[in-house]
């Protein structure tokens, strides 16, 4: 009897212990990280915006974790590469962000070229890409099928027309174009040559095209020569360096030929008015957005304001730096978060098709309604997109009235 005593007493530990072990494991696997891929532009000069998308998918991803992460338990967690604008640099960090077994999506950064030249190996790798910036309206606009790409940002299309009209409004109507001498100027060419083409009182007088190695000589013989064919203003299509060239050869001149200019937002990405030193203010220069933190008073937007500068010791609205880098990547980090939980995995094509069935999200930007569809995706529309200033006292962007 004590012999059967002692097996049962033996036989339930060794039970017990095999429960533990498998409650170890369950709990082990919950608190396992889910991870998120940024291929962003860190290192390249005077670049903000990589900076920015880090810091909106951190905020939210710090709001997900407190709240208890996804999948029953599972923490989000960010692993950035550098690619600094190299799409080469771009092929290989995609590759080794794909073979990690838990990493769910990869964001992007600023730079259109870049992210189209890695299209083909996304959907050969089938992991979804998610754009919180770069506009080139072929991103979304591909012919895969189905897209692993989503973005939730600007694009050329929507930036064009509102630019375009902005300056009609103010009866500047002979347009000069001056455009980055790759796919985004490109694109950007080609909507604004749209847009004009529906509109018989808009005429684009001429383009010129910048090189990323133009100097100041170089940028001012392609400004003379549409303000020679008639421009009353410029659509820029351009980074900070860029723009900043153009603003000191601009500032070179008498006033009377200093015209407008209406911005892409690619100069948002960098430290344009500190590359052009305080003149920059006197410039008639303007730039498209989707948002903007100062005048905000949601509380997500409190919450997001207080957050950010609680991480760069900021102040208030006015200290975001690239703004629509940090709302675009703090929206898309929560509705990714949804999709995993939605997935109920960790499997990308479960997320990828996940996405597309989110039913509604009430984010920072807007109440997205849904996010994104089958047919969509994009997330945004042209009805967010503004023109904006910089402010003379701390050069912070605010809409433009």
């Amino acid at each position: 009897m004590h012999f059967i005593f002692r097996r049962l007493i033996s036989y339930g530990l060794f039970i017990g212990f095999l429960l533990s072990v498998g409650v170890s494991s369950l709990v082990a696997q919950e608190s396992k990280p889910v991870l998120i891929g940024l291929d962003g532009e860190f290192g390249h000069v005077s670049s903000t915006s990589a900076e920015a998308i880090r810091q909106g998918i951190q905020i939210a991803i710090d709001e997900i974790n407190l709240s208890g992460g996804v999948l029953h338990g599972r923490p989000l967690k960010l692993v950035e590469k550098a690619n600094q604008s190299l799409p080469a640099r771009s092929f290989k960090n995609i590759e080794e962000f794909a073979a990690l077994p838990d990493l769910v999506a990869v964001y992007c950064g600023r730079f259109s070229p870049t992210v189209l030249e890695t299209l083909p190996l996304i959907h050969k790798l089938r992991i979804p890409l998610l754009d919180p910036w770069a506009a080139a309206d072929e991103i979304i606009d591909n012919h895969y099928q189905p897209s692993y790409v989503f973005r939730l940002s600007l694009k050329d299309s929507w930036a064009a027309d509102v630019m375009l009209s902005y300056l009609e409004q103010r009866n500047l109507k002979r347009i000069g174009l001056l455009m980055l001498n790759t796919s985004w100027g490109r694109s950007t060419k080609r909507a604004a040559e749209n847009y004009a083409n529906q509109k018989p009182d808009i005429s684009i007088v001429a383009t010129q095209w910048i090189n990323w190695d133009d100097k100041e000589d170089s940028m001012l013989a392609k400004y003379k020569q549409l303000r020679t064919a008639g421009a009353q203003a410029i659509l820029l299509t351009a980074n900070a360096e860029e723009g900043a060239i153009l603003s000191k050869v601009m500032l070179g001149l008498p006033e009377s030929e200093q015209v407008p200019i209406a911005s892409h937002w690619g100069v948002t990405g960098g430290h344009l008015p500190e590359l052009v030193g305080e003149d920059f203010y006197k410039l008639d220069f303007r730039v498209v957005q989707t948002y903007s933190f100062i005048g905000q008073e949601s509380l997500v937007a409190m919450k997001v304001i207080s957050a950010y500068n609680k991480k760069v010791g900021g102040e208030d609205a006015r200290s975001i730096i690239s703004p629509v880098g940090v709302a675009h990547a703090y929206d898309l980090t929560h509705i990714l978060a949804l999709a995993i939980d939605l997935a109920g995995s960790t499997n990308r094509d479960a997320i990828r098709d996940a996405l597309e069935k989110i039913p509604a999200y009430s984010g920072l930007i807007k109440q997205y309604l849904p996010p994104f569809t089958k047919e969509r995706h994009e997330a945004l529309s042209e009805s967010e997109v503004f023109m904006a200033k910089y402010a003379p006292l701390d050069g912070a962007l605010e809409r433009q009235p």
